[in-house]
């Protein structure tokens, strides 16, 4: 009989690509959540895509997604990637509503699909990438105050006392800031901070790009090495156009809840793409092969440009670093607070303090067979990528170890 349901709930799931079944939003029902749900407009959550995407890590786009492709591969890549994962989300956003149910995390959805080992499998693998994630934003935090103090100092503090400050001021925000939902005032704030550095960075290395007239587009390496290298590029563009949290985002959103996502999905595949995309072309076109893993390392000018530059990334960076974590702390507030009082309960709070200094120590009932073969394919095609890809990060990982130690104060 549990197949009968799992194979029962994968037609019905795959039968919503156009929106979700007659009703589902009339006679909605979740799990119980500690976070709030149902409330944000698509404005508020398409700005906070755009702002959240186009955090400090596009910084290092140039070069991790079209050094290794070169400037043809590259642009193809980055526009069927693109448009691939702009499709992939459209479609999940749909599967937010399954026989009545809203499905708010996505081990929740996989689940009910799949059964109760994809569940834990699913809740595991998210909650790892979320937290690889989360460091990479203490790293990205410190590494940009490490630059301002550069500027100031011939001999810079370590990079580990700035790890240090930025866990700090995470873990400072998602405590005063508990939820998504809470975030709404500080989107205005954020937006201003995200596109005055990426103005100013554009403007920089465009001038930057027509004084180097020695630029070099080959794409060095053996073979086997720019195999691996492009994929591992493919998988950055991946990630760089997808959250992995969209059911967790989009169960914030008021009703009509499949349109209002998809219409935040159109900002950030529209408004959010063009800057990323932009900042990482006009970054290539500027240095070339040799573009640093870090653009504003790479830039001229003014000392106020590079400060600038990177006391707005830092300070993005938050906003940025608290969407990604979201989902943890949903399920450790869901999990530990009181649910029937408020988040800002003095009980409350003080679990909220615990938790959050935890973490950061540092339509029809059926569907064509056509329908279904597509969502195989996509199924493969993208497990294929995962597994090449994987490989290709964990070469990555290899030959940095072999270049840093422990303690790298780069």
């Amino acid at each position: 009989m549990e197949g009968e349901d799992i194979t029962t709930n994968n037609k019905e799931a795959l039968s919503i690509e156009q929106g979700q079944l007659r009703g589902d939003q009339d006679q909605e029902f979740s799990l119980p959540s500690a976070h709030t749900i149902g409330h944000d407009s698509w404005q508020q959550v398409g700005l906070m895509l755009v702002t959240s995407f186009n955090c400090g890590y596009i910084l290092s786009f140039s070069n991790l997604m079209l050094v290794p492709l070169g400037w043809t591969w590259g642009i193809i890549c980055l526009l069927v990637v693109g448009f691939y994962t702009a499709y992939a989300n459209w479609l999940l956003a749909a599967f937010h509503f399954i026989n009545g149910q809203r499905f708010i995390r996505y081990r929740d959805l996989m689940g009910l699909l799949f059964g109760r080992e994809m569940y834990y499998i699913t809740w595991v693998s998210q909650f790892l990438t979320l937290l690889l994630g989360n460091m990479g934003f203490i790293l990205l935090g410190g590494r940009a105050l490490k630059e301002i103090n550069s500027e100031f100092s011939d001999s810079p503090l370590r990079l580990q006392y700035f790890i240090v400050v930025t866990g700090a001021t995470y873990f400072i925000y998602s405590f005063l800031i508990p939820t998504i939902s809470a975030m709404r005032r500080w989107l205005g704030p954020s937006t201003v901070l995200t596109f005055a550095y990426i103005v100013i960075l554009l403007v920089v290395a465009v001038k930057d790009g027509k004084a180097n007239t020695k630029r070099d587009y080959a794409i060095h390496g053996n073979k086997a090495g720019r195999v691996l290298n492009a994929f591992g590029a493919i998988s950055a563009i991946i990630v760089c156009n997808t959250s992995g949290l969209l059911l967790e985002i989009q169960s914030t959103l008021r009703k009509p809840a499949v349109s209002n996502m998809r219409k935040a999905l159109y900002l950030q595949f529209s408004v959010g793409l063009v800057f990323y995309y932009g900042v990482s072309m006009v970054g290539y076109w500027a240095y070339g092969s040799t573009v640093s893993e870090y653009l504003p390392g790479e830039l001229s000018g003014p000392k106020s440009v590079k400060v600038l530059i990177n006391a707005a990334v830092f300070l993005q960076s938050i906003v940025s670093q608290h969407m990604f974590a979201a989902p943890i702390h949903e399920t450790l507030d869901t999990k530990f607070l009181k649910l029937e009082t408020g988040m800002n309960t003095k009980e409350n709070m003080k679990r909220r303090f615990y938790m959050r200094a935890l973490l950061f120590t540092v339509k029809g009932k059926t569907a064509r067979l056509e329908k279904n073969l597509w969502h195989w394919f996509n199924i493969v095609i993208f497990s294929l990528l995962a597994v090449v890809t994987t490989i290709s990060a964990v070469r990555l990982i290899v030959n940095n170890v072999q270049k840093y130690h422990f303690f790298a104060d780069t």
